[in-house]
């Protein structure tokens, strides 16, 4: 008998009825294509925040419009996010067969889970993910962006980013794999001193610099860990939004700040 890992935040972080949370995913990515000019290459890895939808939406959309061109070539993703509710030694994998949003059931990919096996950093921790938001938020914009695709999540606790790094090159795949990392920036402080910290985190990531700490972004962890696989891969970041809640929904006293990042092959970075 199978087992789904259900939503925990549907009507809260995003709706939680099926053709409104439909609605608002496919205005979100509209309004991203329209800020995009370019065409780019379809990126191998994305950085992207997990608020609530009205303040880190647009943000997250700006990242996952890239993908569109590729639904098709995407098979398999590796989800990575910050713990905030249950804390883990290592990064948790959820024992389940698939996690459910309003939009449908993504299926759990097993191989995956299996190349995995033997890895000391990672377990199997249920309640690590019973209630993550940071994973769950991403869900819907994958479900809508591809055709069809397997989830490997994974809910990063206390871990190294050598340790992350390990995981991600167990399951690097070809251009079938694609890698998101789910993590906003700065937290709770006024407008202009968190558009300072955020700018030079954002540099510090598009400059490869393993060392974002936890205050300069909650998933700092799983991004150091993909900072390590791009430089070993040669993958080149590319900045695609970097605003704060300020901008989207919320006052200037206390903001939180998200960027969204993708990381395409062809970059050339020191070791």
């Amino acid at each position: 008998m199978s087992t789904i890992r259900p939503p925990a935040v549907a009507g809260a972080f995003y709706p939680d009825n099926s053709a409104v949370l439909a609605r608002e995913v496919a205005t979100l990515l509209q309004q991203a294509r329209e800020r995009t000019t370019a065409p780019h290459a379809l990126p191998k890895a994305l950085i992207v925040p997990h608020a609530g939808y009205i303040y880190s939406g647009p943000i997250a959309a700006s990242a996952y419009a890239l993908l569109e061109a590729g639904r098709k070539t995407y098979r398999r993703v590796v989800l990575l996010g910050p713990v905030h509710r249950v804390p883990v030694r290592g990064l948790a994998l959820p024992g389940t067969d698939a996690f459910a949003t309003p939009l449908g059931i993504v299926t759990i990919d097993q191989y995956l889970v299996e190349t995995l096996a033997g890895l000391p950093q990672v377990v199997e921790y249920a309640a690590a993910h019973a209630w993550e938001h940071s994973l769950e938020v991403q869900l819907p914009f994958l479900q809508t962006v591809l055709d069809d695709f397997s989830l490997l999540p994974l809910a990063v606790g206390d871990a190294t980013a050598q340790e992350v790094a390990e995981v991600l090159e167990r399951v690097w795949g070809g251009a079938e794999t694609l890698i998101v990392i789910s993590s906003d920036l700065s937290h709770f402080h006024a407008y202009r001193e968190a558009q300072a910290i955020d700018s030079a985190t954002a540099q510090a990531i598009l400059d490869l610099q393993v060392g974002v700490s936890h205050e300069q972004a909650c998933g700092g962890t799983p991004v150091n860990g993909l900072l390590l696989a791009a430089r070993r891969h040669g993958l080149q970041p590319r900045l695609l939004d970097l605003r704060n809640s300020g901008d989207t929904a919320g006052d200037h006293s206390r903001v939180v700040g998200y960027a969204a990042f993708a990381f395409s092959e062809g970059g050339q970075h020191a070791q």
